[in-house]
């Protein structure tokens, strides 16, 4: 009896062996890079911290970061990271890969209690926890995808009216949150400059897909550079990328690590998740039971993010001034002509204002 070959052409035992060799270089890189990544939010934030004492911080849009060593460690850190995690999405599929991304909270968690003495409060640890299994739940019920064999077929995708109706939306809400809500809440709410990084780095995640099938194309013989849609890829990835690091080291340098690091993966897997299924349209076909399951794993992810935001403890802002001005409702009690007498602020400068301030004021 003849062997079935598998997709690669090999006897079912030869398969399995590749298959399995193949899963473990993927969960080894996923790991890996869960650990880079973790640990890269703590560096950068120490970077952070050291720009903003001698200078302005991003939080409030200084770029002096730009020249402190150790943010530039954690950018390498960072990258090196996500280098693995895309290596590893080549030899092992998404549903393996995805969910060992949650590591990269715990790991930022622990350290940042430890180096950044961010108090992790037992509700945090629940809120992260159930943010973990949420995603967890969500990737391994999600359909699988159908991958494009060219570039071009992957900008047919693209250009589909639902998913351009999708890159609208994304950036339209980003647009809002950049223009009208950073200015005013961007220090108060983790959910404007999170959001911004979530809705853009979908767009990244698809962008990125569409450059890494070219590579690989390229590197098989059919070269995709040729194609304009190749370079429209790229062009979007860089400058979606720019936006996300902006926007996530200004979350880091105004709200605690431990709290940034879980709320951004749960945001940015839920719109990457939707972002894929409407382009790819995975979601056609899919059983009832991993719909409802999917819709618990959201019910999940947004309870751990809710926890998480209710129990965290705020950063105590910096300021570089030595004396913090007074607020302008308060109202100076003053001694003039003989007479008592309570004025607002503003009063102060009026011209019928004469007083005699007592020596003994100062003693």
């Amino acid at each position: 009896m003849d062997q079935v070959p598998t997709n690669s052409g090999q006897p079912p035992a030869a398969g399995s062996s590749h298959f399995f060799a193949d899963n473990l270089k993927g969960f080894l890189l996923a790991v890996a890079s869960s650990a880079f990544i973790g640990a890269s939010f703590i560096i950068k934030k120490k970077g952070l911290k050291r720009a903003g004492a001698s200078g302005s911080r991003a939080g409030i849009g200084g770029y002096g970061y730009l020249l402190e060593p150790l943010w530039w460690i954690g950018m390498v850190t960072m990258i090196i990271g996500e280098i693995a995690n895309f290596v590893a999405y080549i030899f092992a599929p998404a549903v393996m890969v995805t969910p060992l991304g949650a590591l990269s909270i715990i790991v930022s968690a622990v350290l940042a209690h430890f180096i950044l003495k961010e108090k992790l409060q037992r509700m945090g640890v629940l809120g992260c926890v159930l943010c973990i299994v949420g995603s967890t739940i969500i990737v391994l019920h999600a359909p699988e995808e159908r991958t494009p064999s060219s570039v071009q077929q992957i900008w047919d995708l693209a250009t589909q009216p639902a998913f351009l109706l999708y890159t609208a939306s994304a950036v339209a809400v980003s647009l809002v949150l950049m223009l009208h809500c950073s200015p005013r809440y961007g220090q108060t709410n983790i959910m404007v400059y999170l959001g911004i990084c979530s809705a853009i780095g979908s767009l990244t995640v698809m962008s990125i897909k569409a450059i890494g099938i070219a590579i690989k194309l390229t590197l098989e013989g059919v070269n995709q550079a040729g194609y304009f849609q190749t370079w429209v890829f790229a062009m979007v990835a860089i400058s979606c990328i720019i936006i996300q690091l902006n926007y996530l080291n200004k979350a880091l340098d105004t709200f605690n690590t431990a709290v940034v690091s879980p709320v951004y993966y749960a945001m940015f897997t839920i719109l990457t998740i939707l972002a894929s299924a409407i382009m790819f349209k995975d979601w056609s076909g899919q059983s009832a039971s991993n719909v409802a399951s999917e819709i618990c794993g959201l019910i999940t992810v947004i309870s751990g993010t809710t926890v998480l935001h209710s129990t965290r403890e705020s950063d105590q802002p910096f300021s570089s001034d030595l004396y913090t001005p007074l607020s302008p409702k308060i109202f100076w009690h003053i001694q003039g002509n003989g007479e008592l007498g309570k004025l607002k602020d503003d009063d102060l400068l009026s011209g019928e204002f004469v007083a005699v301030v007592r020596q003994d004021h100062f003693a």
